[in-house]
């Protein structure tokens, strides 16, 4: 994937936290601008693949200018930002890409829809997250989140949840597991893969767990 920038305005510094994390898990940079230097940041020659607006406290005049923008510049992908109980107020342009959030999601929910918003289709960084119900796998940072938080996997368990999840409806041997995750090298025995199966079903929950299936006689196979 190639780097990208991204446009927050914000009337407060609410966001700028999640921002910088967003920054070091997605290869993306940042400006970070108010209603009142929206102005400046839009001529200040940089080009910005995505739009982030934090809706509260903005007024109607500054919604106005920021759609203008979007669609002056070929509909850059918009991303709004808004509190529960503003919900109802919140109207999404009818024209481009466009999504919202709300302001109390968690970094997992923030990072995969902006990702979604800056790599469409089939590029490399929506491939990089890969989000089934409550679960989300970040495949760039080998991070699993389980609502919104983290889960404490050993590389091993990591390896072989983010390989089921990503090769799903197929039953694979506890022999091809322990030669696709463990490697060629690998001299223990398969109840290893038994073992770790059932520590990964353990600390990622029982909704995720039920998509881990034993297939009697084979292996496992990921459900989704």
């Amino acid at each position: 994937m190639h780097h990208k920038n991204i446009l927050l305005i914000a009337r407060t510094t609410r966001h700028h936290d999640r921002m910088r994390e967003l920054s070091h898990a997605l290869d993306v940079s940042t400006l970070l601008a108010t209603p009142d230097t929206f102005n400046q940041a839009i001529t200040s020659g940089h080009e910005f693949d995505l739009v982030i607006l934090d809706v509260v406290g903005a007024s109607q005049d500054i919604l106005n200018a920021v759609d203008a923008y979007v669609v002056d510049n070929g509909f850059i992908p918009i991303l709004f930002i808004t509190d529960e109980d503003k919900l109802a107020q919140l109207h999404m342009p009818v024209q481009g890409k466009a999504d919202f959030i709300l302001s109390t999601a968690g970094e997992a929910e923030f990072e995969v829809r902006c990702s979604q918003l800056l790599w469409p289709g089939e590029e490399s960084a929506p491939a990089d997250i890969v989000t089934i119900d409550n679960m989300t796998i970040n495949l760039a940072t080998y991070q699993v989140y389980i609502d919104d938080k983290p889960v404490d996997l050993t590389l091993m368990e990591y390896s072989l949840l983010s390989f089921l999840a990503t090769h799903p409806s197929r039953a694979y041997s506890r022999e091809t597991l322990l030669h696709r995750v463990w490697g060629f090298e690998y001299c223990g025995g398969t109840r290893t893969v038994d073992v770790h199966i059932r520590r990964v079903r353990s600390k990622v929950g029982p909704q995720v767990a039920n998509h881990i299936v034993t297939v009697r006689g084979v292996g496992y196979l990921f459900k989704i």
